[in-house]
């Protein structure tokens, strides 16, 4: 499995990559290997305010439908436009194509306190 260094984790199996204040957010590679076949990305929170921990959409899988959890707190500003038509990006490319969603992120210092990829490694095994 791929984590890319260059990113900060969560227990939920969320990734994000911070640019300044902008945070982009999608799932790691264990977590669509977990649910296998990604048919359907549900986000009805763009500009809404959240809190870490809230969920802000769903991911339906051929078998099961998961929740999405914010990884930090802060707005929703734009769902990924290519997961309309291709939700299997998300298997194919988790880190690039496969993105969720981007946000404007209350506290930057938040996402630094999440895991790297060595953590997140010694997390899901």
């Amino acid at each position: 499995m791929n984590f890319p260094a260059n990113l900060r984790y969560t227990k939920d199996h969320e990734w994000v990559s911070l640019d300044g204040h902008t945070a982009t957010i999608g799932i790691t590679d264990f977590a669509q290997r977990e649910l296998g076949d990604i048919v359907y990305v549900e986000v009805e929170t763009i500009g809404k305010n959240l809190e870490a921990g809230a969920v802000f959409g769903t991911v339906e899988a051929v078998k099961t439908v998961s929740d999405l959890f914010l990884p930090v707190g802060g707005t929703i500003i734009e769902l990924n436009p290519n997961l309309a038509g291709v939700p299997e990006s998300v298997n194919n490319d988790p880190y690039g194509e496969g993105w969720m969603v981007k946000m404007t992120v209350n506290n930057p210092a938040d996402v630094e306190a999440l895991m790297d990829a060595a953590a997140y490694e010694a997390v899901v095994g």
